[in-house]
């Protein structure tokens, strides 16, 4: 593999545990992502580095700690309990961490036994490749790999490591670890390393600040774009980096529901579609009392920082609008975005989830004017088409943007859940044909057209698991 940089390593130990990889009976390769590896610059391909066996040269295989706020209940000290950050490669578009999911116990394992079965392995795998594809800043998925022994869980399933590449795995919930411990320090420490590594042009901790907002605001609204139920927002799944990370209970929406909840753990609805713009807005509220001591040193008064802090929050709503229209524009073939826009939008939404109308399906067919056929009440779909008619963009160029923003194909929970079965009996087929097509889901051929039809009656899949 290629060589390793190691600047998180180089922050003082009380940030991490040095830990290697718990070797693997027999790795085999499942996965694996050949455009990216040549993308980092990565020319190792044998299973027994991406299952841990083997650390590369170079690797200082740490875990990282912090804490977070799991669905609203505080927990103080968390950390990666089934992950080791083997290091970073630097490339010619930045930094980024390779991490291995599943790589065995840490110190933060707690009763955990450090391992990933399978499952959750291929799904993050698929889906996080085809956010990945859609333009959506998300981690990446490197390689997939069975381990060949089994691991417990309500019954024993196949093992598996997951080898997930990031920005940078640093979380809300590292600075709120830190905050906690009353380490003013680290959390400078730490929030100086963030801005070099990931937001340059900050040139004070509220700016720093300012910027993470932005970038979470930017990161929701292109979830909404294409129905993604992220699951489980807690702090610690809330990426500095503006990226989305940890696959656990995610699904897309297939029939539109404003208020879909699928994780099966998420019992209140906490994290349900229609609430992960609020829910965001409430974990970057946790991240800014963090930010009250260094912004108090910047002012010089701890009432102007917090004065300072909440207006950069209370920005974040208009950010988000912002961006939610402009890509709910795109996907309408609207190349100028305009205020009055997201009324458009809306009443679109409003009728889809009136209709039980698939969400993906509906944007898709927009483009090849058939997406009457998605809605009962055609009329009044004709009468929202005559308003949208008259707005979009009827050239080349509202067409090319519709097609850049509407996936012909999603990750449907219940496709995933049939290649999983069928990769606990053994068979990976339908797992690496899900990667390929949804690794390039604005145009598939017919052979694979199957794969866009929602779920029948039967088939709908109604609760998701974080299946850890």
């Amino acid at each position: 593999m290629t060589q390793f940089d190691n600047s998180y390593a180089r922050l003082p130990d009380r940030f991490f545990a040095h830990i290697d990889p718990d070797p693997v009976d027999a790795p085999e390769m499942i996965l694996f992502n050949d455009a990216l590896a040549d993308s980092l610059g990565v020319t190792e391909r044998d299973a027994a580095v991406f299952a841990g066996n083997v650390i590369p040269e170079g690797a200082a295989p740490l875990a990282q700690v912090y804490a977070a706020h799991q669905f609203g209940g505080w927990v103080p000290r968390l950390g990666d309990g089934r992950a080791i950050l083997l290091g970073e490669v630097v490339t010619e578009t930045g930094r980024f961490d390779i991490q291995l999911k599943g790589a065995g116990r840490t110190p933060y394992s707690r009763n955990g036994d450090g391992r990933a079965w399978l499952g959750p392995v291929l799904r993050e795998y698929i889906v996080s490749e085809f956010m990945a594809a859609c333009g959506v800043p998300t981690t990446r998925a490197l390689a997939a790999v069975a381990t060949g022994e089994r691991v417990q869980r309500e019954r024993a399933y196949p093992g598996g490591v997951l080898t997930r590449v990031a920005a940078s795995h640093i979380r809300v919930g590292t600075f709120q670890y830190f905050t906690a411990q009353e380490d003013a320090e680290a959390v400078r420490l730490l929030a100086g390393h963030v801005r070099d590594r990931h937001y340059p042009q900050a040139r004070t901790m509220l700016d720093l600040y300012r910027e993470i907002v932005a970038a979470q605001a930017l990161l929701v609204a292109r979830w909404m774009g294409l129905g993604f139920v992220h699951g489980v927002m807690n702090t610690d799944n809330t990426s500095i980096a503006g990226e989305t990370i940890d696959y656990g209970p995610c699904a897309f929406i297939d029939a539109y529901a404003p208020n879909a909840c699928y994780s099966s753990i998420d019992r209140n609805g906490r994290y349900a579609f229609d609430q992960q713009a609020s829910i965001a807005g409430w974990n970057l509220a946790q991240l800014g009392t963090c930010f009250v001591g260094m912004i108090t040193e910047e002012t010089g008064s701890q009432d102007a920082a917090i004065e300072a802090l909440t207006e950069v929050l209370n920005g974040f709503p208009a950010l988000y609008q912002s961006a939610w229209r402009d890509v709910f524009a795109a996907k309408l073939g609207i190349v100028t975005p305009r205020d009055g826009d997201e009324d458009l939008a809306q009443d679109l939404l409003t009728m889809m989830a009136a209709q039980y109308a698939d969400f993906t399906n509906v944007f898709a067919r927009l483009g090849t004017e058939t997406a009457r056929d998605e809605f009962t009440d055609r009329p009044a779909f004709d009468a929202w088409a005559a308003r949208w008619h008259a707005r979009r963009d009827r050239g080349a160029e509202g067409a090319d943007l519709m097609a850049r923003a509407n996936p012909q194909v999603i990750p449907r929970t219940h496709r995933l859940e049939a290649a999983i079965v069928a990769a606990t009996e053994g068979d990976f087929t339908k797992a690496q044909r899900l990667a390929r097509v949804l690794s390039a889901p604005f145009a598939v051929a017919d052979t694979d057209r199957d794969l866009m039809a929602p779920p029948s009656r039967d088939e709908i899949v109604p609760a998701t698991f974080c299946g850890t």
